[in-house]
């Protein structure tokens, strides 16, 4: 049980991590928005086991959690180093601008968000936040195997 918890622990500390850099002025964009849901659920799931007891199948989708905050991660990760176009409203693209009347084209631009998903807004050691965010669940994910497996 210990080890879910503390995998639970380690995705709750991330999401503090996020808001803390937050509350510093980087404001998040939509992909790093998304790769936080997973760690909501996985610091659930270990509520779960704490509340419960059920340790085995409860740590099988924890571990499906880190995961899926690891793949989310290594998407965005692609996207800032443009091995892969993001989603076109969050990593500038307005459109077939051929198509556009002025006014469209303003309207799209004006409601386009700040935040772009292919701009590295921090990085330590040369990796982003979101490379780190996939370094960290990955690392997650393992505990969580781990849990899993030596069940109660």
């Amino acid at each position: 049980m210990r080890l879910s918890l503390l995998a639970g622990a380690g995705s709750a500390l991330l999401l503090i991590a996020a808001l803390g850099f937050q509350a510093a002025g980087y404001a998040p964009c939509e992909l790093c928005i998304l790769q936080r849901w997973p760690h909501v659920a996985a610091a659930g799931i270990a509520a779960l086991i704490w509340l419960t007891g059920r340790v085995r199948a409860l740590a099988v989708l924890g571990m499906i959690a880190a995961g899926a905050a690891m793949g989310f991660a290594l998407y965005h990760v692609g996207v800032e180093m443009t091995w892969w176009a993001g989603p076109a409203h969050c990593s500038g693209g307005v459109g077939d601008l051929s198509r556009m009347s002025t006014q469209d084209l303003m309207t799209r631009l004006q409601s386009a968000p700040v935040v772009r998903c292919d701009e590295i807004a921090w990085q330590f050691m040369g990796v982003s936040m979101a490379g780190w965010n996939a370094i960290l669940s990955a690392g997650l994910a393992g505990l969580w195997a781990i849990a899993a497996r030596k069940g109660a």
